[in-house]
């Protein structure tokens, strides 16, 4: 299993939320590249990146600083939040982006969205948030009656190969990811980046056993800044 750090960015800064909620903010560090060296450093493959300003003001606040980290870190990026238009995916692209999360795009945008995975293919990825297992877009604010699996269906009709699966209720909370949820994704057959709720390496271990279900890839955000895991430990056991 892949271990991918999260770095969310909001006024230049690293922060982690509380289910998505900006007014449970809490600030780790002013200085995203050098976290971003931290976890390179300490033998992450990937960083998931999320311009939480960009999901909220619904185009990229923070590509500066994507830049920066970009040029302070030799491993690859994937960039979501505020993606909802053509030229926002070529901006992220150029600040040096590998990959690309689209979320709301999905639901409000389809044609510009199907000319994105044209256009791009693996290099996109479909961000799948949901809150009691219905999808949530436009930064979490909005919430939809659409199923998670019913989107999931969706996107591998489409030729989507993997989408990042978020359970919003459990996002920085610590208390463990949606086991549950995550086995009904699987039946989509599709790839899926299990992300929210991971606390511990038990976490982890439980979370290599739903490989039959797709779960190849985990994000770590909060227990990472917590300390209440350490990122090479983590990527020990997730290859053991």
């Amino acid at each position: 299993m892949l271990i991918i750090p999260a770095i969310d960015l909001i006024d230049g800064k690293c922060v982690r939320l509380q289910q998505g909620d900006y007014g449970k903010k809490t600030v780790y560090s002013s200085n995203p590249a050098e976290v971003a060296r931290e976890f390179a450093q300490a033998g992450a493959e990937l960083l998931h990146i999320v311009d939480l300003d960009g999901a909220r003001a619904g185009h990229p606040q923070n590509l500066e600083v994507v830049k920066e980290i970009v040029r302070t870190v030799p491993i690859a990026i994937e960039l979501g939040g505020g993606l909802r238009d053509l030229a926002a995916v070529e901006a992220a692209f150029a600040a040096g982006a590998a990959r690309v999360v689209l979320g709301t795009a999905v639901l409000s945008e389809p044609d510009w969205f199907l000319e994105a995975t044209a256009r791009y293919s693996d290099r996109v990825v479909v961000g799948i948030d949901a809150r009691d297992g219905k999808v949530a877009v436009h930064g979490w604010q909005t919430a939809t009656d659409i199923p998670a699996l019913d989107l999931a269906l969706r996107m591998k009709e489409l030729g989507i190969n993997e989408i990042i699966y978020t359970d919003i209720a459990r996002d920085g909370m610590l208390n463990g990811p949606n086991l549950d949820a995550l086995k009904q994704l699987g039946r989509a057959q599709i790839k899926i980046v299990a992300s929210g709720g991971v606390a511990s390496l038990d976490d982890i271990r439980n979370l290599c056993r739903l490989a039959a279900y797709g779960v190849y890839a985990a994000i770590v955000g909060k227990a990472l800044y917590t300390k209440q895991i350490e990122l090479a430990e983590a990527i020990r056991v997730a290859r053991s």
